[in-house]
């Protein structure tokens, strides 16, 4: 093979491999050599069909699939070659002159990781903030459970129903030219009226209901609706209120703890307890990451891959569009987007550098993720889908290395955050929790600079109030279930997405380049002549 260097500047290099025919051609002789045991053809016993049917039966496809593996080992070769690290997976492209019989010329264009220069992982210092579990908390804990268990008895006959009574009701749904939808029937089913769990106006037109009382409620379906059929639709729903229950009194003590499963009031106290302090314990690292991250970020400085910056901009920009769908005034969120996008590709260019500075970190100083821990990744990740699914994610996972990669990367960032605490001098301060929650919500929801050194993500429309969303739910006349995509068609992005819930998300890196994409072409049918 022969490899000419037809462009160097900065991180981006571009080749042009030669692929002698011979090479080709030999890797056709390879695979019809593979091939012939299985062929059938009449007249030929299994195995002796001559190799000269075998090619003009399957030529075609042989000479596509050979160039395939020739062009994908040729890539292959030559990144290894000339020691690159590709940022992303190569441009590959065949010269369009190109025919069978003749030498291959493709043009391979990339971009290189860059020399990352030795990390300054010595001499940090950091403020380890502490808070204690608050009794006040405690108790905003235990009425808000007591109020999440409520029970509710029959009212008598006479009794009105009322915001905060429960109904139990039988509908019939219909469109506006009274046409029944599918999902819109429903029977027995049991209300809190005030509770928001229906569509807007449902609830409101069941005050002052009676037991045995008939009503037509009428409604308009929210825009955002997930059935397609009815969003923004108006309907009307003929309801039966077959009882009306009051909420039964009760007191937070040891009874209400036993219900619960427990022995007593100060048990349940004690798990409550136990919570908070897991919550505090998880405040306390998220604010001592960020500070981590803001001094990497402002002591290390060096060229990023376009590629990769553009990939995680178009990340988060996609993120922010889809929040801004959301808001009142979608118009105006969006723009306010699009005006501060210069901001945003300065938050990508941040989070690609962490991600290959904490890969680089992690490399050298022998930070990995163990099989048994990526074992219990993929593990969990498979529990999210049917059980007709999770086999099929599981071979995706295993044989795609990028979607490995991005399964692997939060824990791995974690593990090479947990490295760096112990490099690092710390110093304790106990704090109220508010302070806490404070300082990192004073971060939140604003552009941040180039060299601010936070990356959060957050909706950036700020005249803008939440639109509230309606959600499905399961008490709704009309149930939408979202099933998840089919594993063997999801795609794995190569950097990976920003997470609104994570306060830092550097970009993860793998570290072995994905094989470049092959031309494409059918395979032979090797089975059956």
């Amino acid at each position: 093979m022969k490899t000419v260097e037809t462009l160097n500047e900065g991180l981006k290099r571009g080749f042009m491999l030669t692929i002698p025919a011979q090479d080709i051609e030999a890797r056709v002789d390879g695979e019809v050599k593979r091939m012939a045991p299985q062929v059938k053809m009449p007249g030929f016993r299994p195995g002796k069909v001559p190799a000269n049917l075998i090619r003009k039966m399957h030529g075609e496809a042989l000479a596509a699939d050979a160039l395939n593996t020739a062009v994908q080992a040729g890539v292959q070769t030559l990144l290894a070659e000339k020691n690159i690290r590709p940022a992303m997976q190569p441009e590959v492209e065949l010269d369009e002159g190109y025919a069978p019989g003749k030498d291959a010329e493709v043009r391979v264009s990339l971009e290189t990781l860059p020399e990352i220069p030795e990390a300054k992982i010595t001499g940090i210092k950091l403020e380890r903030l502490t808070a204690e579990p608050d009794d006040a908390a405690l108790d905003v804990q235990l009425t808000q459970l007591f109020s999440s268990q409520k029970s509710f008895v029959a009212a008598p006959k006479s009794h009105a129903a009322a915001i905060g009574d429960q109904v139990v009701i039988d509908y019939i749904g219909t469109t506006a030219d009274g046409v029944a939808f599918e999902g819109g029937t429903g029977e027995a089913m049991a209300l809190e009226l005030g509770s928001g769990q229906l569509i807007p106006g449902f609830e409101d037109g069941l005050v002052g209901a009676k037991a045995g009382d008939e009503r037509d409620v009428s409604v308009t379906f929210p825009k955002d609706y997930p059935a397609a059929n009815l969003k923004g639709k108006p309907a009307n729903f003929a309801c039966t209120v077959t009882e009306v229950k009051v909420q039964g009194q009760g007191e937070i003590d040891d009874a209400f703890a036993k219900n619960l499963g427990l022995e007593s009031l100060d048990q349940l106290k004690g798990l409550l307890r136990d919570q908070q302090q897991q919550e505090l314990n998880g405040l306390t690292r998220t604010h001592m990451k960020r500070k981590l991250l803001d001094q990497l970020a402002s002591s290390h400085d060096f060229d990023v891959p376009p590629s990769m910056v553009d990939a995680e901009y178009q990340n988060i920009m996609a993120q922010l569009r889809h929040e801004a769908e959301h808001e009142d005034d979608q118009a105006a969120a969006l723009a306010e987007i699009e005006s501060e996008a210069d901001d945003y590709r300065n938050i990508a260019v941040r989070r690609v550098r962490l991600g290959l500075l904490l890969s680089e970190i992690g490399a050298k100083n022998g930070v990995e993720v163990s099989q048994q821990e990526m074992n219990r990744l993929i593990g969990q990740a498979a529990a999210q889908y049917q059980p007709k699914d999770r086999e099929r994610f599981i071979q995706y996972v295993q044989q795609d290395p990028m979607a490995a990669a991005q399964l692997r990367a939060p824990l791995y960032e974690d593990k090479v955050v947990d490295y760096l605490f112990e490099q690092a001098e710390i110093s304790d301060r106990k704090v109220a929790r508010a302070e806490i929650e404070a300082d990192l919500e004073s971060e939140e929801g604003h552009v941040h600079g180039p060299d601010c050194g936070h990356d959060h993500v957050a909706p950036p429309a700020k005249s803008a109030k939440k639109a509230t969303k309606a959600q499905p739910s399961k008490a709704k006349p009309v149930k939408t279930v979202a099933e998840p995509a089919p594993a063997a068609e999801a795609k794995v992005a190569k950097v990976a997405k920003p997470k609104p819930a994570k306060d830092d998300a550097p970009v993860a890196v793998e570290a072995a380049a994905k094989p470049a994409k092959k031309p494409a072409a059918k395979k032979p049918a090797a089975k059956k002549a």
